[in-house]
């Protein structure tokens, strides 16, 4: 299954919101917009993609119901999101965790544009498996730029087959969060400032 979500956010006004396949996307407050999966998604062979889209001036909260629950499909166990950001305004965007479950494979892919009149907090929460459960995989990528220049460019793996895969210790669980221009925050894990501004709080453990 394929779906996709496209959020646009304006000054004044309401966000435009379309959707189509297995995510919806419900207008909750002025500037939040909360995501739901009116299907099981993302098994095997799904592929969802997320554009969200904040124009000067205006400002927009992303987050979700439920964690996602990664799971295999009969034919395949590798399904894709890709979220693509474009940010003009302010972006808070923080979804429940994703947790890969069985012996999934779930690749998330992030582009993010911001022009320097921009804010972001991007935050992602990955958990490898649900109780006794370790073989899943999971690889997550982050490509961010201040107008043409380069931000970050950030890649983890984490579970079954990944480089960090131990038989003895490797960490199943991480949280990754991104700011812009902000490079002073409160968070958990180690923080490192970014050259063009901003800053990146990264944690890896057993479980969230």
């Amino acid at each position: 299954m394929r779906s996709d979500v496209v959020i646009v956010a304006r000054p004044n006004r309401s966000p435009r919101i379309e959707c189509r396949g297995g995510i919806a996307a419900r207008l909750t407050a002025a500037d939040t917009v909360h995501l739901v999966s009116s299907v099981a998604t993302p098994l095997g062979g799904d592929a969802i993609s997320m554009r969200v889209v904040v124009e000067a001036g205006a400002r927009l909260t992303v987050r979700t119901v439920a964690a996602t629950v990664a799971l295999p499909g009969a034919a395949t166990a590798e399904s894709h999101a890709t979220w693509t950001l474009e940010i003009a305004g302010e972006l808070d965007l923080d979804p429940e965790p994703t947790i890969v479950a069985a012996t999934s494979r779930h690749f998330t892919t992030t582009t993010l544009t911001v022009h320097e009149a921009g804010a972001v907090r991007l935050r992602e929460r990955v958990q490898i498996g649900r109780t006794g459960e370790r073989q899943g995989f999971w690889s997550g990528s982050l490509h961010a730029d201040v107008d043409s220049k380069p931000l970050l460019r950030h890649r983890i793996e984490l579970g079954g087959g990944s480089l960090a895969d131990d038989e003895i210790a490797a960490p199943r669980a991480c949280v990754s969060e991104l700011h812009y221009p902000r490079s002073e925050v409160d968070a958990a894990g180690t923080t490192l400032a970014l050259a063009a501004g901003g800053c990146l709080t990264t944690w890896q453990g057993d479980r969230l």
